[in-house]
């Protein structure tokens, strides 16, 4: 079998072969996807864990997973100009290392964590959404897994379009909490509280343990890399569109977990089933269903970027060889992988049904850092192996896939250790 990087481009075929992916996505569809996947997946969902372990301390965990995602991002930047194909971190390991297996366990790791990913999701809309539909979390759960997988089965465009549009109404849900935020008292008064003291171990080692969950509230610019197959012009729009999606992320992240701090105490906030609708709420004395409305809209968003993601992965790994054929079949109507996408519904249904949702958070950080390590080690073999780095692609220095790797490895000490 021929490797990845030799494939013909997604968007040619031959009358005889089957059905590729259709290279429609321009940098707005991109970007609109990443902060979908991104935002949706961990603000509204996981600022009550966070503020349950480190208290006012919160917001610096937020910090440091932003840091070590953006020395990954720019790795993935590169390697994802170098090959953009889906399961694109399968072929990274393949080009680095040669091996099979260890390509194949790559894939399957990152499938494993956006399952996982999309199921702490899934566990989290329910609760925004029983404020207004008196079910069983079960059903709700149920209903809302099977309905975003029909959308997630629609073409590229239809789906991404769909999100974007959620996305944009997520993002407002976040400005209204920063509007309402900044204009009430305490946000400058208490920044000291922010910062714990020097020789508080204690409570430096709890803003390292949130840190790992906090990387979750991240988690999702790197699914850019696995619709690189379908972007209209990958080696340009693909790192616009990982640092652009960071970027925006970090900025909203750190000025909402700060206002939701400092608008209810962190104990109360760890225990709600809604945190930001209760910060909302604090903020502006509106019932909780004005901001639980957007917060549905951020949370079921986010499940359809990572079941669109998890489709991906799948089709690329039985395109590349390293799963049965049939998972890489596209549809002639919708140029999608149905198949592997309903497989992966079928996944997050279980796991969304029988797991809490702090240990669906932890084990998706920890994947994804496993991840994150093994992506940076491939470039870091790939660069001290090539004598040039092929024309018209991203470059970055080689200290960064160094310090991805390094970065990576030490959250997950610290959440080894803790």
């Amino acid at each position: 079998m021929k490797a990845a990087t030799s494939r013909p481009p997604a968007d040619r075929e031959s009358p005889q072969s089957e059905p590729k992916l259709i290279r429609s996505l321009t940098l707005t569809h991109a970007v609109l996807y990443g902060l979908g996947v991104t935002i949706g997946a961990g603000i509204y969902v996981l600022v009550g864990a966070a503020a349950g372990r480190s208290g006012m301390h919160a917001p610096l965990a937020f910090v440091a997973a932003a840091i070590v995602m953006g020395i990954t991002a720019a790795s993935f930047a590169e390697l994802g100009t170098r090959m953009p194909v889906a399961a694109s971190e399968a072929a990274y390991v393949q080009a680095a290392f040669g091996l099979r297996w260890l390509s194949r366990a790559a894939g399957l790791l990152v499938v494993a964590a956006a399952t996982i990913s999309a199921a702490t999701i899934t566990v989290g809309s329910a609760g925004y959404i029983g404020v207004f539909i008196p079910l069983p979390a079960p059903w709700i759960i149920a209903g809302v897994v099977l309905a975003m997988g029909g959308v997630a089965c629609l073409s590229a465009v239809q789906s991404i379009s769909f999100a974007g549009l959620m996305t944009v109404i997520e993002i407002g849900g976040l400005g209204l909490i920063i509007f309402f935020g900044v204009a009430g008292e305490g946000l400058i008064s208490r920044l000291p509280e922010l910062w714990p003291a020097a020789g508080n171990l204690a409570a430096w080692i709890g803003v390292g343990q949130t840190s790992l969950l906090a990387v979750f509230a991240f988690i999702g610019f790197e699914h850019l890399v696995n619709i690189s197959e379908e972007m209209k012009n990958p080696r340009r729009t693909l790192p616009s569109a990982l640092f652009i999606t960071l970027g925006v992320t970090a900025l909203l992240y750190a000025s909402v977990v700060w206002i939701a701090v400092t608008a209810v105490p962190p104990a109360e906030l760890a225990l709600s089933p809604a945190p930001l609708a209760l910060v909302f709420q604090r903020l502006t004395g509106l019932p909780l269903q004005t901001l639980s409305s957007i917060a549905i809209v951020a949370t079921v968003n986010g499940i359809i970027v990572h079941m669109i993601m998890i489709g991906r992965v799948l089709y690329g790994l039985a395109d590349q060889g390293y799963l049965p054929a049939f998972l890489a079949k596209v549809s002639a109507a919708s140029g999608t992988p149905v198949i592997a996408t309903l497989l992966g519904v079928v996944a997050i249904l279980i796991l969304a049904l029988g797991i809490p949702l702090t240990g669906l958070a932890e084990w998706t950080s920890r994947f994804t850092l496993a991840i994150f390590a093994l992506v940076n080690l491939a470039l870091i073999r790939i660069k001290a192996t090539e004598s040039n780095h092929p024309p018209d692609v991203f470059i970055v220095p080689k200290w960064v896939p160094i310090a991805g790797l390094l970065t990576s490895a030490l959250l997950l000490l610290v959440d080894l250790f803790g």
